[in-house]
């Protein structure tokens, strides 16, 4: 079992990793690489969600994992809206359709549209956060 402090710090450090998903994210769409912009978006949910579940002192190998522990943990306690559980579920369908399948792709507006909830999911999930939400920038 790691300890308390080590814990925050790896709380921090997956939290770090989703921004600067979303960051990569951004300057993905920009360069008009959508399959890896929506990469970079599911990965920054990924390891958002990671982030709440490990300050929850829970932890996982797998992303079903991590999916199935964020849905319990936030989506059917009430503490996010349903809404942020089906856009994290339409994320990882698209994220394994576009690394996986040949001859996919988005619409450039469709994946605005999920950047701008992304950054929305963030901001809700990091408020569920005390670790992180006690220091906000």
């Amino acid at each position: 079992m790691i300890k308390d402090e080590q814990r925050i710090l790896m709380v921090h450090y997956w939290w770090t990793k989703a921004e600067e998903s979303l960051s990569s994210a951004k300057r993905e769409l920009k360069a008009e690489s959508l399959e890896f912009a929506v990469n970079r978006l599911y990965y920054s949910v990924f390891y958002a969600a990671s982030a709440a579940l490990l300050d929850r002192k829970l932890t996982f190998k797998k992303h079903s994992g991590v999916r199935a522990a964020f849905h319990q943990e936030f989506i059917k306690k009430g503490l996010l809206d349903l809404k942020w559980g089906k856009f994290y579920d339409q994320l990882f369908e698209d994220r394994q359709e576009g690394d996986y399948m040949a001859l996919i792709s988005f619409e450039q507006k469709y994946v605005e549209f999920q950047l701008s909830q992304c950054s929305r999911f963030l901001k809700e999930l990091r408020n569920l956060i005390p670790s992180i939400s006690e220091n906000k920038k």
